[in-house]
């Protein structure tokens, strides 16, 4: 059915069209069995919200959106610095939409085709299932993944499980050989990329490449902040025999392990060697040695994908990979 309007919406679905107006609006305060039913009717009667279908029409939407989880750890805020930066020279305004759970993730992926008036979305870090791509590519929402990855879809991907190889490999070639991993991943919800389960994978395998296995003992999977991950250290340094090394999954995992190696009076790398994971402005300053995802490159090369695809919509589905590397300093 084509030209649909919402009073077909709410007639199809039997609700009133006020209730299709808060699905579409403000889809928290409707029920998961209504707003499932309104959506429903939606995509059989193919309805375009009329506001957004003249918009459309128009090209004059010119907001670039981004759903993103924990919109406060550091290193999605330096990738999103660089998806700033990369749209401060266009015409497009940049909306973010912070995800803080499984229920939420669903309604934006849900919604924002149909009434979030945006001409292009990127997506970081959270699962795009088949049911999503559909919807995203039958209301033609532009949309470029990050960290995650759908054959639908162009996007910036990164090979954590490699990641997590480059660090183990780093340490073995500098001759440590009692390793260790702390991991961030304890609360990570299930929509989202548990990356440092991933990085975990890829430094197991370098180690049972090289005929040692790493003991369950001597990992550690904790929340994601210093605090927690100081008390992860605490507790490896108090084994009777503790790591020579330790690889902490991020940055900021890695700094609370150095706050512990120091309290205790260890020489870092000399006693402790420390290596991290995304290579945040901070890392410099504290002379951390880690593992480089550019994650401000991989915010602007999300925006070049997301500006290509809005100039030539039919261009092909693009997968990029940005190279790791580690970036040597004082702490390994």
């Amino acid at each position: 059915m084509s030209g649909a309007t919402i009073y077909d919406v709410a007639r199809e679905a039997g609700v009133s069209i006020a209730t299709v107006s808060r699905v579409l609006n403000s889809p928290q305060q409707v029920q998961e069995a209504t707003r499932q039913r309104v959506l429903s009717a939606i995509d059989k009667l193919n309805f375009v919200p009329r506001v957004e279908a003249t918009a459309r029409a128009r090209r004059k939407n010119r907001r670039i959106g981004v759903l993103a989880p924990f919109f406060t750890y550091p290193s999605f805020v330096q990738r999103l610095r660089g998806v700033a930066q990369a749209l401060e020279s266009s015409v497009y305004e940049l909306v973010v939409y912070n995800v803080n759970s499984s229920a939420q993730c669903r309604r934006y992926l849900e919604t924002l085709p149909l009434a979030r008036r945006l001409d292009g979305l990127i997506v970081m870090s959270l699962r795009v299932d088949d049911g999503v791509a559909a919807r995203l590519l039958r209301y033609e929402l532009q949309t470029v993944l990050v960290e995650t990855s759908h054959r639908l879809f162009s996007g910036v991907e990164v090979d954590h499980v490699a990641g997590g190889r480059l660090a183990a490999a780093y340490l073995w070639d500098r001759g440590y050989r009692r390793l260790a991993f702390i991991g961030g991943d304890i609360e990570i919800p299930g929509y989202t990329l548990q990356t440092s389960r991933l990085r975990l994978t890829g430094f197991r395998e370098f180690l049972a490449e090289q005929g040692e296995q790493l003991p369950d003992e001597y990992v550690r999977l904790t929340e994601y902040d210093l605090e927690h991950a100081r008390q992860e250290a605490e507790w490896l340094l108090d084994l009777p025999e503790p790591p020579q090394a330790i690889f902490a999954a991020s940055d900021t995992l890695a700094l609370g392990v150095l706050k512990a190696a120091r309290a205790r009076g260890l020489a870092v790398p000399q006693d402790l060697a420390v290596i991290g994971f995304d290579d945040l402005d901070i890392a410099d300053y504290v002379g951390l040695t880690t593992i480089s995802q550019s994650l401000d490159e991989s915010g602007r090369v999300a925006v070049e994908l997301l500006l290509a695809r809005l100039a030539e919509p039919d261009r092909p589905v693009q997968h990029v990979r940005l190279p790791l590397r580690v970036v040597c300093r004082e702490t390994a």
